[in-house]
């Protein structure tokens, strides 16, 4: 378990996480989210002891990192997959690390097999690629079996392959019973692979609950309508609340009105429709709308690519 209570950091003026709050539970996988200069790797940092908070607490299993005796058994942490020596093999990097913590030989053979780099554990790290770099430092990350494990982008540079690998190991870990803590920018791949998310902005928490309620609280009804007279249907579906946004291929996407109400205003007016298929939100488009307000560094070049209404009330 993390517990973070009032977890602040200061860089000179500058505050880079502001006084949060929040635990992560064991046996679930929790995302931790936010865009570029959120304060998600500060926060993990200070986790595992790599910098000191200006203020507030953390704690893993009960204690402070620093505190506990055997910390690879604690935590285990994927924060730099480049923070290896670069001339040490595969093998002799975690051979080194399990010395250290009186881990047996069989168990750096078993991580290795786990991540798949038995064909490679000779091989200097250096000549590593991105992907392979990254299962190193996850294999380095779960040597002493840690009861929690802290991997920040564990995707980035990994194929397909390696995706669902992570993906499948984070949920087996936290079926039995571990607490897992990741960060991710593929949304796609958090929605598959989280049960609870920590959103972050600015520093501060913005969103902090099980998936399914934040994907709930950025539901707006939405249905996607096909119909070859989009023009006299987005005027009859007009109204306050409503809002009927023109698509290519003869389509409109309609918030505000559920597919039985469409259907009905086509009906009594005659109008074709060939296509009603309510749309449920992404965890993409929930992640943004939380996080409009806390983009450090925006681009707008693309601002006038959203789709215009047809037709708003009064025009």
């Amino acid at each position: 378990m993390i517990e973070a209570v009032n977890l602040a950091k200061h860089y000179g003026a500058k505050t880079a996480v502001d006084g949060v709050t929040f635990t992560v539970s064991p046996g679930m996988v929790t995302g931790f989210l936010g865009p570029n200069g959120a304060g998600k790797s500060t926060t993990m940092r200070m986790i595992v002891g790599l910098d000191k908070p200006s203020a507030g607490s953390v704690r893993v299993n009960g204690k402070h990192y620093a505190e506990h005796r055997d910390p690879l058994h604690q935590v285990g942490a994927l924060l730099d997959a480049k923070a290896v020596h670069t001339g040490r093999s595969a093998y002799n990097h975690l051979l080194a690390m399990a010395a250290t913590h009186g881990i047996p030989t069989k168990r750096v053979h078993d991580v290795i097999d786990m991540t798949g780099l038995a064909a490679v554990a000779k091989k200097k790290a250096g000549g590593f690629s991105l992907g392979m770099g990254q299962r190193l430092g996850i294999a380095a990350a779960l040597l002493g079996d840690p009861q929690t494990l802290i991997l920040d982008e564990p995707v980035n540079g990994l194929d397909p392959e390696g995706v669902l690998w992570v993906r499948n190991l984070a949920k087996h870990l936290a079926g039995q019973g571990k607490t897992i803590f990741l960060s991710s920018h593929l949304m796609s791949e958090m929605a598959q692979t989280a049960d609870h998310l920590i959103v972050i902005g600015r520093g501060r928490i913005i969103a902090d609950a099980p998936i399914e309620q934040i994907l709930a609280g950025a539901q707006q009804a939405k249905t996607r309508v096909r119909t070859a007279d989009v023009v006299r249907l987005g005027q009859l579906l007009a109204g306050d609340g409503v809002r009927v946004d023109s698509l290519e291929n003869e389509t409109l996407e309609v918030a505000g009105l559920d597919s039985r109400q469409i259907a009905q205003i086509a009906l009594e007016n005659r109008v074709l429709v060939y296509e009603l298929t309510p749309l449920t939100t992404s965890l993409e488009e929930a992640y943004f709308g939380l996080t409009k307000d806390a983009v450090e560094y925006q681009s707008h070049e693309f601002a006038d690519a959203e789709p215009a209404p047809v037709v708003t009330k009064g025009h």
